[in-house]
């Protein structure tokens, strides 16, 4: 911020303007803390994912799903085996009876993303 003696008259603008970079240099930071979460949670997923041949472990991906100056979406997905990822994180029927038990892989990795996420914003707001 910078000190400097400003008319009554332009006392508006002056705050306007000081707003404005804070809010242009938080959603940089918040920004580069969505990435980091979401690479962290894609990394977690690899972690825990069951290994049968490695594909469905190596399938995991990230994706920026929406950008604008001041929102950053990003999306962690499975490319080409996301068919069976609910079934493995959950259980499933057998086909002839019984079931499949759960293989939970993906929530703690939500929960570690989101823990990271809000940590990271923190300090991003409170070092500027």
């Amino acid at each position: 911020m910078s000190s400097s003696k400003v008319s009554i008259d332009r006392m508006a603008d002056a705050i306007m303007k000081e707003l404005n970079d804070y809010a242009d240099a938080s959603a940089d930071g918040v920004k580069s803390a969505v990435q980091k979460a979401a690479k962290t949670v894609k990394t977690e997923i690899q972690a825990g994912a069951p290994v049968k041949s490695g594909a469905y472990k190596k399938s995991w991906s990230t994706k920026n799903t929406a950008e604008s100056s001041h929102k950053l979406e990003v999306t962690v997905y499975s490319r080409n085996r996301y068919q069976i990822a609910h079934l493995l994180e959950h259980g499933h029927a057998k086909r002839g009876g019984g079931r499949v038990s759960a293989r939970p892989h993906i929530a703690a990795a939500e929960q570690a993303g989101i823990e990271q996420l809000e940590q990271e914003i923190e300090r991003c707001l409170r070092n500027g």
